[in-house]
């Protein structure tokens, strides 16, 4: 009888045992459970990298073109980053940041405006340089030598605004040169000053060397002199409302790097 009880309880140590193997094994699915979900959370995190942002830059009239290539540029190399520009006067993008534009990063075409947004910013990086140039109609019907020219009351000149970067470069190099200037209008950003010289509206303005290279059938460049000229600097930063922190970050950086620096250059900007 020992012997029989024996391999009773024998026996019924390996139903136990084998209803205990179950429940071990459920216990360590559900820790497998437990991190296939940190992992799904972690890579939902990962869908706010650089590589999956939608980005809104704001940016200065004188970036529209060369930005549209080198924001097509970021998007290649970046895939599922979309980019969108909205471009206005720097004084016009800085009044969009105070009142709180939903956007991911500013460039503006002056370092003066961009200071006066420490609070709204990050460090800012100066990404380009550019000069001024006269810009007359096709052909240079007047025959527009050079600054002193300007002052010429038969000429019809259009200048940007004081308040604009370029307005504010054209009236630090005639004060310099102690020449006066009675424009026939002050416009909004430098596009709106090209546009008046393309259109034949205005026989001459100042606007930036790469503005007038974008219409070279349209309009003539005259150089104005280093001892005369004034650099304008583009400092980019990001914006401190951006949702999107981490990429608006990534696409400052990469305005200067190679890629970008390349395409700002072949459009006539110059190194930072």
């Amino acid at each position: 009888m020992t012997f029989t009880f024996s391999r009773r309880r024998a026996a019924a140590a390996l139903v136990t045992a084998a209803f205990l193997v179950p429940l071990t094994a459920c216990g360590g699915d559900d820790d497998g459970d437990k991190k296939p979900e940190a992992a799904a959370t972690t890579s939902g995190a990962a869908s706010d990298a650089p590589a999956s942002a939608d980005l809104t830059v704001l940016a200065a009239s004188s970036l529209t073109d060369v930005f549209k290539t080198a924001g097509a540029a970021y998007e290649s190399s970046h895939p599922g980053t979309k980019v969108t520009f909205s471009f206005a006067g720097s004084q016009e993008l800085a009044a969009q940041v105070k009142q709180g534009a939903p956007a991911d990063a500013l460039v503006t075409a002056d370092t003066k405006t961009i200071d006066g947004l420490k609070s709204d910013t990050g460090t800012p990086t100066i990404i380009a340089k550019n000069r001024l140039v006269i810009a007359t109609g096709e052909g240079n019907p007047d025959k527009v030598e050079n600054l002193k020219d300007l002052a010429d009351p038969k000429l019809k000149v259009v200048l940007a605004a004081p308040e604009v970067p370029v307005g504010r470069y054209s009236e630090q190099v005639l004060d310099a040169q102690k020449i006066d200037v009675k424009p026939v209008s002050q416009e909004p950003n430098v596009r709106a000053v090209l546009s008046k010289v393309e259109l034949g509206e205005a026989d001459a303005g100042i606007v930036y060397k790469t503005d007038a290279e974008t219409a070279p059938d349209k309009v003539d460049a005259i150089e104005i002199p280093d001892a005369q000229n004034a650099i304008a600097q583009y400092p980019a930063a990001t914006l401190k409302t951006s949702k999107h922190a981490e990429a608006a970050a990534a696409f400052v950086a990469w305005l200067s790097g190679p890629e970008a620096q390349k395409i700002l250059q072949d459009a006539g900007f110059q190194k930072p």
